[in-house]
């Protein structure tokens, strides 16, 4: 029989591209899962000791539902898989006793702007900001505003709505264009989040992603990836990463300094991270540091020890196992995150075949099938699909991700 110990609670979104991954990471691990979603499953009425459906936007209630629930079947950790579930999670393992992230740290990592104000209060590098309300005026707005900078809601992930003005027209119908995104936004945010949006200085240089775990308010860095590609607006699609860096080693070690002070300045003490970091000549910059793991199928770059995944390190983790090796493998690995080149439906995907052919390619991923609607930022939120590559070399790596994308063809209509 499965006990506390062994049984975990796994935050699942409809929307989320990880369940695959962390219920296989839990199978090969022989862990219990109890996977909650926002929305009731056809089969939850055939498996109520594993499916169970609570409000996201209700950490409270939530926390209360899954404590009756721990009564008869004890909850031995709690896994949120997304920026959606982080406060949820803070909130259930606090109700259950569990050793987690505190709920305020969450919470303010969750939101932009009280994570600017903590980490721009504890001295942490951070772009110049300001909490501007939708109610205003943008064109009074804009006038005040120094160029170019970043407009960005203070709640949604992949880069949703994040939007580069330039001048004073540009940043009105930037301010409008996000509005219009938020009124439409059907995933569950706080109510602040709907009625306010961030503008910040825009950070000239490249961008790294840092992938780290937190165990005891140590930060074990995991992976730092670089992101060939420049983002310099007007959006922010992202589209390869690559580990190892490239980066000095001096430099390297200035980004993770600069993560670890704004991981105890949040107040974040166990579990995955993700942070988004600028370099130029002033430093490292913090963007964003999420209480959770690396989205989409990203984490599939990532190999421990002798053949960990990503998600089997969080679990055992969450579940107080030991770690036996955080040392990423030795190769170099990368993603491409599909671009979707202009809205429309999708009618066909030519090329896949050619693609994973190539040199250093392992897999092809379309995530997207015909006949579907496909979006691009600042609006959309998802990926035609997702490149991998492994090489000797980060530079191999690269170069396989280009030639394999451009062996795809999407016809959109």
């Amino acid at each position: 029989m499965p006990t506390s110990a062994s049984r975990l609670l796994l935050l699942l979104p409809t929307t989320t591209y990880r369940t695959e991954a962390f219920v296989e990471a839990a199978t090969r691990l022989g862990v219990e899962l109890v996977c909650a979603s926002e929305r009731p499953s056809t089969l939850e009425h055939l498996a109520p000791d594993s499916l169970i459906t609570l409000d996201f936007t209700d950490p409270q209630a939530s926390a209360e539902k899954i404590a009756r629930f721990a009564a008869r079947r004890p909850i031995g950790a709690v896994v949120p898989v997304d920026d959606l579930t982080t406060v949820v999670a803070a909130a259930i393992s606090q109700r259950l006793g569990l050793k987690a992230n505190s709920l305020p740290a969450v919470a303010i990592a969750r939101d932009k702007h009280a994570m600017r104000r903590c980490l721009g209060a504890a001295g942490v590098p951070v772009p110049r900001f300001r909490l501007v309300p939708l109610s205003d005026d943008p064109a009074a707005r804009a006038a005040a505003i120094e160029y170019p900078c970043v407009l960005k809601p203070l709640a949604l992930s992949a880069s949703r709505g994040v939007i580069r003005a330039n001048d004073p027209r540009e940043f009105v119908a930037a301010f409008r264009r996000i509005a219009a995104i938020l009124e439409t936004v059907e995933a569950p945010l706080p109510e602040e989040a709907r009625r306010a949006l961030l503008v910040e200085e825009f950070i000239p240089g490249p961008e790294v992603a840092l992938e780290g775990l937190l165990v005891g308010g140590t930060l074990h860095v995991l992976a730092l990836f670089d992101k060939p590609d420049p983002l310099d607006g007007p959006f922010f699609e992202e589209t390869i990463y690559v580990t190892p860096s490239r980066l000095p080693e001096s430099t390297q070690a200035r980004v993770a300094a600069v993560t670890r002070d704004a991981c105890s300045a949040l107040g974040l003490t166990e579990g995955p991270i993700h942070a988004e970091l600028r370099l130029n000549e002033r430093g490292p910059f913090v963007l964003e540091v999420a209480a959770r793991s690396i989205g989409g199928l990203c984490s599939r770059t990532l190999t421990f020890g002798t053949g960990l995944s990503l998600e089997e390190l969080i679990l055992c983790h969450a579940l107080g196992r030991p770690l036996e090796s955080l040392e990423r493998e030795r190769r170099a690995a990368g993603v491409m995150m599909i671009p979707i080149p202009r809205a429309g439906r999708l009618t066909s995907v030519h090329g896949a075949d050619e693609a994973t052919a190539v040199e250093g390619i392992e897999e092809v991923a379309i995530t997207m099938h015909p006949g579907q609607d496909v979006v691009p930022l600042p609006e959309g939120w998802q990926y035609l699909g997702f490149i991998f590559a492994r090489a000797e070399t980060p530079a191999a790596v690269e170069h396989a991700l280009r030639r394999a994308h451009g062996r795809l063809h999407f016809t959109i209509e």
